[in-house]
């Protein structure tokens, strides 16, 4: 169910919901970049985009949407990983005052839910308007002159594209090797070990987790060698060609990644196309300008 809250009333600061604090630590805090955030950027998120992914009344609510587009930004604003960010958004006072979290019981985010609004966001294409949204309201707030190229947004845009790319090599090869153990087990065993534990740990896609975003394009880089190397490794065994996990390995390789004379990179955000691979679990579904995911 679609939920958020009306961020626009407030409290007064010394009657609400961070009374607790005492005087000092509320002077440090009106000083920072957390009230900032709290009175000009969040109330401003554009949640409205994500409506149409939700039941508007029907199932259960969402976490506080508000605060989970913020959540993203600010993920990215401090370069943090995945397991660093839930943990900021569970004990950091500034994060909570940002993000307007007043109920102790909210004050909780798992890794898991934090993957799937990112998913959410890259693949439907709605991070550019989170960040043309923030970016504007900033300009509007210290009177900057928008004429001139926002190099801060591009490059965030393209942080959390990888991010976004890596959960979908991690998605689509991690189905592979569980289809392969499971009705090949001789192969699988000839696999490297630290290879395969990276994408069949316990905690589901959790080496990827400590992944800061400025080192998003080196994993890319990592998960797209891996990619690789199960390609080649298989392309000769012909009943591991003809299983369909392998099909979307090579179909991710073709539509995400660039060979050339036994060499792989990864193609730019730019020239992945549009009705290129989204969800292993669901390979027809693709993404569609006007439409959006489906």
């Amino acid at each position: 169910m679609f939920y958020t809250k009306d961020h626009k009333s407030g409290f007064l600061f010394d009657h609400g919901p961070f009374h607790w604090l005492d005087q000092k630590r509320k002077r440090l805090l009106d000083k920072s970049w957390a009230k900032l955030f709290r009175e000009e950027i969040l109330p401003n998120l554009p949640v409205n985009k994500l409506a149409p992914f939700y039941n508007a009344g029907k199932g259960a609510p969402t976490k506080e949407l508000h605060a989970m587009l913020g959540t993203t930004v600010l993920q990215q604003m401090h370069n943090l990983t995945d397991e660093e960010t839930v943990s900021h958004y569970a004990f950091n006072i500034q994060w909570h005052y940002a993000l307007n979290i007043t109920d102790d019981a909210d004050a909780y985010l798992s890794l898991k839910t934090l993957w799937n609004m990112r998913r959410l966001l890259t693949e439907n294409n709605l991070h550019t308007a989170l960040f043309d949204t923030i970016t504007d309201t900033l300009a509007r707030a210290f009177s900057v002159d928008t004429s001139l190229q926002r190099l801060d947004s591009v490059h965030i845009f393209s942080n959390m594209r990888h991010l976004g790319r890596i959960g979908l090599f991690v998605r689509t090869i991690k189905k592979f090797l569980i289809n392969l153990k499971r009705h090949h087990r001789e192969l699988f065993d000839t696999l490297d070990k630290e290879r395969t534990d990276r994408y069949l740990s316990k905690k589901d896609e959790s080496v990827f987790s400590m992944v800061k975003p400025s080192e998003s394009v080196k994993t890319l880089a990592g998960v797209g060698d891996d990619l690789f190397f199960l390609v080649e490794q298989f392309k000769e065994h012909t009943a591991i060609a003809s299983m369909s996990s392998y099909a979307l390995l090579v179909r991710l390789l073709k539509e995400q990644c660039v060979v050339d004379t036994g060499t792989i990179s990864i193609k730019p955000n730019k020239d992945v196309p549009s009705d290129s691979l989204q969800n292993p679990s669901d390979p027809d579904a693709t993404y569609d300008g006007h439409k959006g995911q489906g």
